[in-house]
């Protein structure tokens, strides 16, 4: 025990050492020459657990680059990607890496919450602007004045859930979430809205973020018989939930699964069989999005890639045009100059109108009610009903 403190006091040594280096290094962020090439450091999981949302974003970013031709304002642009495999600590130390070594002009990706939160103290220090393309913790963008989403936040899906669940005869709820920073605003923010509507949370569940085992919740949740079982797992999870689900019976139990669409996930989705029909969900992004855009974007998407494109690409992809409208508007600049000029920008993107609020750095947007139908012999999640542009109910007030 006494060993205790005399390991902590290094570490925070180096801690302050490292953060001094990068506010000496950063003092005064240079400017780019017109002829220097601008470079934008983008650090995904493209191996480990969430991997398939770094292979999203990625091949987002490459369809971005291709038919924009990687050039923003006359310059052109390089995009370095680098794996941090979900571990926090790779992406801190990657993140410096870019920043001092690459010089980039902005950070951009974070799968995970954990991983954007390591990375906030060295976009502060160094004024790099830094854009969340999948992480959805509410509170992200507090944890440094240089941060953007381009991605989404739980309360925005699960607010919309907790609205119309109780409308449309579910009264009893269980509620099953991943046991970190977005399972907790899910849970909270569904469960709030559902009892204000005249709802019920009977029992409210968690399971590790890191490889979960469903089986024994997903008894709990069967003895409960509650009407409905609310569901939010991080993407790359709902395949595996999907099965479980089936194999303990709970669809022909009578219990109606009800989710945040990161479950429902289009990436997986034709993997999950029978079992996933008629679930409703709530999110901002389906392939089946109706609009000439999102058309166009999901046939440009699959010829390049042998999968359809999910909520993560268009994360990625609405991200680059931020960055890359962005550096349009500040003629290069990096710093304060770059954050300002995407700071309230407003356009449409594949998933439908959207604004980066110029006071909280997130986004505003549609958010659908989607059930999942099967269509040509494939799963898809259909939109029928539209919440439109939702603040982030944890900066509404």
């Amino acid at each position: 025990m006494t060993s205790l403190p005399a390991r902590r006091l290094p570490l925070k040594t180096l801690a302050a050492a490292a953060v001094a280096a990068l506010v000496g290094a950063f003092a005064a962020p240079p400017i780019a020459l017109a002829q220097e090439t601008l470079k934008i450091g983008v650090i995904l999981p493209m191996t480990g657990q969430s991997a398939s949302t770094g292979k999203q974003i990625d091949a987002a970013i490459k369809l971005w680059m291709a038919q924009t031709g990687g050039k923003a304002g006359g310059r052109k642009v390089e995009v370095i990607v680098k794996d941090d495999a979900g571990v926090a600590d790779t992406t801190r130390r990657l993140a410096q890496e870019l920043v001092v070594n690459d010089k980039v002009v902005a950070l951009a990706g974070f799968g995970l919450t954990p991983l954007a939160l390591a990375t906030a103290p060295i976009a502060t220090q160094s004024k790099t602007p830094m854009v969340v393309m999948a992480a959805a913790t509410s509170a992200i963008t507090e944890a440094s004045p240089f941060i953007v989403r381009s991605s989404f936040t739980l309360p925005q899906a699960a607010v919309a859930m907790g609205e119309w669940a109780p409308k449309n005869g579910i009264k009893k709820v269980v509620t099953l979430v991943a046991d970190y920073g977005p399972g907790n605003d899910a849970e909270k923010w569904f469960a709030d809205r559902m009892l204000l509507n005249g709802g019920q949370v009977i029992d409210k569940l968690r399971t590790p973020l890191r490889s979960p085992d469903f089986a024994p919740v997903l008894q709990k949740v069967r003895d409960a018989k509650p009407d409905a079982l609310f569901v939010f797992l991080p993407s790359g999870q709902g395949a595996q939930f999907m099965k479980q689900f089936g194999e303990r019976g709970l669809d022909k139990a009578g219990i109606r699964l009800i989710a945040t669409g990161d479950v429902t996930d289009d990436d997986q989705l034709n993997d999950m069989g029978d079992v996933a029909l008629g679930v409703v969900n709530s999110h901002h992004y389906s392939a089946a999005h109706p609009s000439a855009m999102n058309k166009k974007f999901v046939a440009d998407f699959q010829a390049m890639n042998k999968f359809r494109p999910n909520f993560m690409a268009v994360g990625g992809y609405d991200g680059m045009r931020v960055i890359f409208k962005g550096l349009e508007g500040s003629k290069g600049a990096g710093g304060e100059a770059l954050l300002a000029a995407m700071k309230g920008q407003v356009f449409e993107s594949p998933r439908g109108p959207v604004l980066i609020d110029a006071q909280t750095r997130d986004i505003v947007q549609d958010i659908y009610i989607r059930k999942v139908e099967r269509r040509d012999g494939q799963l898809w999640n259909v939109e029928f009903a539209t919440i439109p542009q939702l603040k982030d109910p944890g900066k509404s007030k």
